[in-house]
């Protein structure tokens, strides 16, 4: 990764339009006598305007993983554990009969169940394991997927933008989120590692 982008955290590699350099010349107050400081001062007002250009033209459906892996209401949790270890996921939503989201399992629904209350950490639960004389499981053991998933689950349509979406991860501090049409019927899903994999700098926009 290049200086720019560790200082940053924005990838260096995105198309600066004329408009951007005019907003960002706007952004900046009083008179411009151009000189190496100003143009850096402008190119990174221009830098902005133009990621933030490009990351609202990047829609959910255009990163979002369509393959989801579910569970209805009535799965028992053992099967959603063996799906999530089978897929290498680390949640996902659970469904209503019609399609529609109920809920969301995660990693940390299962550890918040399954600690004393202590501790919500996966070593925390390691822990407790270890010292016990059962396993710590046992008190979920028989329970099904609406027992434990959090509902109602934060969703987003598919024109919904990334830039929303990475917003809302850090607002609601979740991971993951459904992808649902008109009808709340899921068409994907979209996760953290989605959006940072996202290869959007250089896409053009839908006309």
């Amino acid at each position: 990764m290049d200086e720019h982008s560790r200082e940053t955290g924005i990838p260096l590699d995105i198309e600066i339009s004329d408009d951007d350099i005019y907003q960002a010349m706007k952004d900046i107050q009083g008179y411009l006598d151009i000189t190496t400081t100003d143009f850096k001062e402008i190119y990174r007002f221009a830098y902005r305007h133009a990621f933030r250009r490009v990351a609202l033209s990047v829609t959910a459906q255009d990163v979002m993983t369509a393959e989801v892996y579910s569970a209805a209401r009535e799965t028992p949790l053992t099967r959603v554990a063996e799906i999530m270890a089978e897929k290498g996921i680390s949640g996902l939503p659970v469904l209503e009969q019609n399609g529609t989201v109920a809920g969301v399992i995660s990693e940390k629904d299962f550890l918040a169940r399954m600690s004393s209350g202590k501790t919500k950490s996966f070593m925390g639960v390691v822990a407790e394991c270890l010292q016990a004389k059962g396993c710590v499981a046992v008190s979920i053991r028989a329970q099904k997927a609406e027992d434990i998933m959090t509902s109602p689950a934060i969703t987003v349509r598919r024109e919904t933008s990334i830039m929303e979406i990475a917003n809302t991860f850090t607002e609601k501090h979740i991971n993951r989120v459904p992808v649902t049409d008109e009808a709340g019927t899921v068409n994907g899903i979209v996760s953290r590692a989605d959006i940072i994999g996202a290869s959007f700098i250089n896409k053009k926009p839908r006309a």
